[in-house]
């Protein structure tokens, strides 16, 4: 009896299975042998009052586009500089106060040989990441970070994958030194990412509340014709009461609501909840998203340390400018 081939679902598993395995074994063996030249390396960018300078050819290239894009995105201002360009002029981008970071798994990439002529020449600071610890390259670097001889994960051996993968994760693990040495938080952050999801959830509640104007502020006295005359026009779901020029409570569309008997003979402070949900101005508006799903509340009082009222935020106004 013929027994059936493997089904192409199972080969592909198994295949994915064992490139992961490689590449995870390389990993651990990188982490396990970290080059000896790695902390003097993160002292020598820190003390550079000048930018990284990343640059490699093919697949080395692609990754160093990479580590500069991480490396400026968190504190440690830096580009990508294309080697064959760099000998057309591009060299001109390289200056006496940079650091560069040259790539290259051989370690004997041709066309970066003249930028490795410029930081000789100029004096700057050229670190090296290349598996070939004997190579060119790595003999003319200052740091030398050299990868682990591990295997490429494709069949034939040949691809980069492996060799890669470690150059990507050696990228990362300088970016992320960088980041705690010099003390970058989530702040910080927030200026390199102002669009998109992240730039959304690292804005502050001050940045979207409603202020000034189209705060419903109401005396805590005030009839209840006023207060949904208020509430009507600023469309927020909330009056905010305020005494002394202090919040004293607040009155929610369900307030009103629950108190539908006899509510036009009543004043604000007679249904108010006298100690509303208040957050200061510098709270992040994901923390604010969380604190209203959590509460199950779809708006929130903004006021500073003294309950001074600055501003009203909506749940609404957070989904609008894509925090999720």
């Amino acid at each position: 009896m013929n027994q059936a081939s493997p089904s192409p679902t199972s080969d592909s598993l198994a295949c994915a299975r064992r490139v992961l395995e490689i590449e995870a074994r390389a990993l651990s063996q990188m982490a396990a042998e970290l080059p000896a030249d790695f902390a003097p390396a993160i002292d020598a960018i820190l003390a550079s009052p000048g930018r990284v300078i990343v640059s490699g050819v093919g697949k080395s290239g692609h990754i160093g586009r990479k580590i500069a894009a991480t490396l400026a995105s968190t504190g440690t201002p830096s580009y990508f500089v294309h080697a064959t360009e760099a000998s057309h002029g591009d060299l001109g981008m390289i200056g006496k106060g940079d650091v560069c970071i040259l790539i290259s798994n051989s370690g004997e990439t041709a066309e970066l040989r003249d930028i490795v002529y410029h930081t000789q020449r100029f004096s700057i600071p050229m670190i090296g990441i290349s598996s070939n610890a004997g190579s060119t390259l790595m003999q003319a670097a200052d740091y030398r970070l050299t990868l682990p001889r591990a295997p490429e994960a494709c069949p034939i051996g040949m691809a980069p994958t492996t060799s890669t993968t470690l150059t990507l994760a050696m990228g990362d693990a300088l970016a992320v030194a960088l980041m705690e040495r010099r003390g970058f938080v989530a702040e910080d952050f927030n200026v390199y990412h102002p669009g998109g999801k992240l730039g959304a959830q690292m804005r502050r509640v001050s940045d979207l509340m409603h202020s000034g104007a189209e705060m419903p502020i109401l005396p805590a006295d005030a009839p209840m014709g006023d207060v949904l005359l208020e509430m009507t026009t600023k469309s927020l779901g909330i009056g905010v009461l305020v005494e002394d020029g202090r919040v004293a409570g607040a009155i929610t569309d369900g307030d009103l609501r629950r108190n539908m008997q006899g509510l036009m003979e009543r004043r604000a402070r007679d249904i108010a909840t006298r100690d509303p949900l208040m957050l200061g101005p510098d709270t992040l508006a994901a923390e604010a998203l969380a604190v209203l799903n959590e509460r199950k509340l779809s708006v929130l009082l903004i006021t500073d340390a003294d309950r001074r009222p600055l501003g009203v935020l909506h749940i609404h106004d957070l989904l609008r400018a894509g925090v999720v």
